[in-house]
This record gives C-alpha cells, sequence and structure tokens, in this order.
C-alpha cells in the first residue's frame, strides 16, 4: 500500500479514488480501513519528499468501459454453469481453474437455495483427486443431474480414461479446462493454450471431444451453460477451454445476457409412458440415423432397465461383445454422431472475409483481441488480411472453405508445438505448408506487436518461395 501511495503521487493518480478503493475492498473489515490509508499517506509523502512529483508521465481518467463489465473469466463460467442447470459440481483444487468451482458455490449459495426451507439445492464435493472429481460428475449426469468438473492440464491428464468411459458409454458431462503451462507442473502461475491436443483426443482409442473455445468472460458464461444443452443432446463430453490469462484475469467484456424463457435441451430422454410404446428397446440403438441414440433417466420405468449403460464393447442393445460386426458398428455411429454435431455446433466467426486477400489469419480463444488489433497494425503497413475465430471443434465446413479461399493462412496460438494447426490439418486434410504458425508459449499473454512483427517477418521469408501445387 506504501508503494501505492508512492506511485500515486508520482503519476498523479486521483487520491480520492485510491480512499474509495480501500473502503470497498476492506468493507467486511472496517478495522484495516484507517491503517492502509495511513500506508497510502506514508508512500505519498515519501515520494513527494524525495522525488519531483508529478513525472512528466501521469494518469488522467478517461472512460474507456462504457456500457463494458469487468468480470473474471472463472466467475463468469461459474455463474454460466449456474445458468446451464447444473447443480453438481465436483472437483480437486489446481491452479487456475479452482475459483470455477469457488465462483460456481458463490453463485449457488444465492441462486441455489430454496426460498422456503434455506435448503441447498445443489452439492459442491472435493474429491480426493481428479480420477475421483470427474467419475462423480459423470455418476451424477448418469443419475439426471446436470453435473461438472473444472480442472488445468495435469488433471485432464488424469482424467484421460474416464472421459473415454463417457464417450463411449455416451454420458453427458462437461468438463471446464483452465489451462496453464506446461508438461508436468510446468508453469502453473502462467497462461497456455497447451490443451488442446489432448483435450480432443482424450482417452486410448479411437475418441474424439466437443471442444468449445471462449474468448471473453461474456462467452465463458454463454459457452459454459450451453455445455451442458450440449452434452445433454450428444451423449458425450463437452470441454469448455479456457487459460489462465481468461480465467484468472479480469477483463473488460460485453454484459452477460440471459433469455429467462429459454429451455434447456436435454436431448433424447425417454419418459416411463414413451418406454411403454418402444416395442424393442436398445440404449446404443441409431433409430433417427444422426447417431444419437435415446436414453432414460435411472428409476424411471418400474421394470425396463432402460439406464443400463456400459463402457466396454457392447452391441446395440448394451449387452457386452467381442464380436467384430458388433464393434465396428458402434464405432461407425459414433462417427455418424460426430457428423452430426459437426453440422449443429457454434459457428466460426468471421471477420472481413472479402475473398480478395491472399492472407487468412486464424486464431481462438484468448488470441482473439490481440490477432484483431495485430490486423489493424498490418493493414497501416498495406498488407490486407481476412481473419476466422475458431469457436469450437469439431470444425465446421466454413472453415475449410476460408483455408481454401486463401493463398497463406496464420494460425495463431500459445503454444509450443503447434497444437491447433495440427488438428486443422489433420481432421481437414489441409496442405500442412499452407498453414503458418505464429507461436508464443513463454507464459505471457500474446500482444498484438508480436502477432504483427511475425506475420511481417514470415511473409517476407516466404516472398520468393514458389506457390503450393
Amino acid at each position: 500500500m506504501v508503494y501505492v501511495g508512492a506511485l500515486s503521487a508520482l503519476l498523479d493518480i486521483e487520491h480520492q479514488v485510491l480512499k474509495d478503493i480501500i473502503a470497498s475492498e476492506f468493507a467486511k473489515k472496517p478495522k484495516l480501513i484507517p491503517l492502509n490509508e495511513y500506508a497510502l499517506q506514508l508512500g505519498i509523502d515519501y515520494a513527494k519528499k524525495n522525488y519531483a512529483c508529478p513525472l512528466p508521465i501521469k494518469v488522467e481518467r478517461r472512460d474507456l468501459i462504457g456500457d463494458l463489465i469487468v468480470m473474471e473469466g472463472n466467475a463468469a463460467t461459474g455463474l454460466g454453469a449456474i445458468y446451464g442447470g447444473a447443480t453438481v459440481a465436483a472437483w480437486y483444487p489446481i491452479t487456475p481453474s479452482t475459483s470455477v468451482v469457488g465462483g460456481f458455490e458463490k453463485y449457488a449459495n444465492k441462486l441455489r437455495i430454496d426460498k422456503e426451507t434455506g435448503a441447498k439445492k445443489f452439492a459442491v464435493v472435493q474429491a480426493e483427486d481428479e480420477l475421483a472429481a470427474i467419475g462423480m460428475a459423470i455418476g451424477a449426469n448418469w443419475n439426471g443431474a446436470r453435473g461438472f468438473t473444472a480442472t488445468s492440464g495435469p488433471g485432464l491428464s488424469l482424467m484421460n480414461e474416464f472421459l473415454g468411459l463417457a464417450y463411449f458409454a455416451e454420458i453427458p458431462v462437461v468438463l471446464v479446462d483452465v489451462q496453464r503451462g506446461g508438461p508436468s507442473t510446468g508453469m502453473p502461475t502462467r497462461t497456455q493454450q497447451s490443451d488442446i491436443l489432448m483435450a480432443a483426443y482424450a482417452s486410448h482409442g479411437d475418441t474424439k471431444h466437443v471442444l468449445l473455445f471462449p474468448c471473453n468472460p461474456k462467452e465463458c458464461f454463454e459457452h459454459t451453460a450451453l455445455a451442458f444443452d450440449y452434452a445433454d443432446r450428444y451423449q458425450t463430453p463437452v470441454i469448455v477451454m479456457t487459460d489462465l490469462d481468461l480465467g484468472m484475469n479480469e477483463h473488460l467484456s460485453p454484459p452477460l445476457v440471459w433469455n429467462d424463457e429459454r429451455q434447456y435441451d436435454k436431448g433424447k430422454v425417454l419418459s416411463a409412458a414413451q418406454l411403454d410404446t418402444v416395442a424393442k428397446w436398445g440404449r446404443y440403438l441409431d433409430v433417427d440415423g444422426d447417431g444419437i441414440p435415446y436414453r432414460t433417466i435411472p428409476g424411471t420405468h418400474p421394470s425396463k432397465g432402460s439406464f443400463f449403460t456400459r463402457g466396454s464393447s457392447h452391441d446395440e442393445f448394451a449387452r457386452y461383445t467381442e464380436d467384430s460386426n458388433d464393434y465396428v458398428k458402434s464405432m461407425d455411429r459414433l462417427n455418424v454422431k460426430w457428423e452430426t454435431i459437426k453440422n449443429e455446433i457454434i459457428e466460426p466467426e468471421i471477420y472481413q472475409q472479402k475473398n480478395e486477400h491472399s492472407i487468412g489469419i486464424i486464431f481462438f480463444g484468448t488470441t482473439t483481441y490481440a490477432a484483431l488489433e495485430a490486423m489493424d497494425l498490418l493493414k497501416e503497413e498495406g498488407i490486407e488480411t481476412d481473419a476466422l475465430r475458431i469457436t469450437s471443434f469439431p470444425f465446421s465446413a466454413s472453415i475449410l472453405e476460408f483455408i481454401d479461399a486463401h493463398e497463406t493462412v496464420f494460425v495463431i496460438e500459445q503454444n509450443r508445438d503447434a497444437q491447433m494447426k495440427k488438428i486443422l490439418t489433420q481432421e481437414l486434410e489441409v496442405h500442412p505448408k499452407k498453414l503458418v504458425s505464429v507461436l508464443n508459449y513463454d507464459g505471457m499473454p500474446i500482444t498484438a506487436n508480436y502477432i504483427h512483427k511475425t506475420i511481417e517477418e514470415k511473409l517476407k521469408a516466404t516472398i520468393s518461395k514458389p506457390q503450393l501445387v
């Protein structure tokens, strides 16, 4: 606080503003307010006595916020889980995801309380480890609740087997992955987009998971709420991919908006009456041709075991089998489901695509605002670009169309190994040399200047190279 006082004198920061902040910060501990004001004044007095105050560079009041709000991504994510219908959070603490569940519990204590009895209508369970946490979340969803967990890279590694179970047994679950620097313990207090590959294909065998990539607190709120609808609709894990920068830092964001008339999408869940009309029940039967079977909640029917589910190889009726044809049929149906998801999931956001520029830029998550600013810097030098923001995985056809419309496409991401580029190349069967990486992995948020400089250097280096054939 002494330091803040000295800085305020040097930069001519309004004294009353700092006093108001102290009063707000220590509102619940009013005895600390005079002590902190005293420390603040000590710093001011010291700076004025020993330095020429204020400096030629000073701070002035400006309204840069307007209608925007200031919020942490993790708090918005926790609130999004509330509005998405979550009633169960099972977790194991890990930086930087801990405050997601903290936010959920904070808002649940206001919004998930029975008005008449005062009883809590939610459960927050701290598990003994990440394996137990996601197991509990999967169990809650299987039993009809909307449950989720939150973790970071090391926890996601441990959750791989359970993610495979949820994928193959087709049980909804939502996971929030607040990414940090890796590998191993890595840099737990620094940011990266380092879990893309692991999250997309988590578990052994052939698995693919739905990923959502919010870029600000508003989207953390919206994508988390939407994740529960997707998980139920497609009966599969959905992973919300944020990172330390977005999750733990305060960001300017558009206000959070919710439509009170919105209904939750529970997907293909049969009632007892509907079960009685089904001649031959099969938990993994593809009745509609979209790859998504029908399910029920335990206890729905007094005699039909329609809630039975199996994580090992099974036929359409959830019976264990090692018959090759049955196994292939199951795996092929999951691919049909994947194609259904691909056609229905959030579309990417396209900026300035006129198909008259040869250069495209692709980015996602917290690279968004720096990338857009870098586009303006490039434009000042006469380098026109189009841009696309990836918002989800699987990739829609419009992403391939964007790539095909440009000679060179820069992919901006915060990891060493160009993980998003690898997935784009593999999933869309794009020539890898058409995608040029702009990579930042020093643990600090990527900047517009870095993107601008890197793209400029790479364009100069490729000017004399022949075009792809």
